[in-house]
């Protein structure tokens, strides 16, 4: 089970930081009335609620 916790941790950071870097991205375009349809920060801080409950049941195990 805890490869399995290890695994999903992995994702979740790694979802962490492609949705920071979708953010970056927004917040850098050119032209600013353009509107995205994905709410970054609050798919990062999704990702990273995820990821410490994913690490810590891991440690747990």
């Amino acid at each position: 089970m805890a490869p399995l916790l290890w695994s999903a941790s992995g994702g979740f950071a790694a979802l962490a930081v492609a949705a920071g870097l979708g953010d970056r991205r927004r917040r850098r375009r050119r032209d600013p009335d353009s509107v995205g349809w994905v709410d970054w920060p609050t798919v990062q801080m999704l990702a990273l609620i995820a990821l410490a409950v994913s690490a810590g049941l891991a440690l747990k195990t």
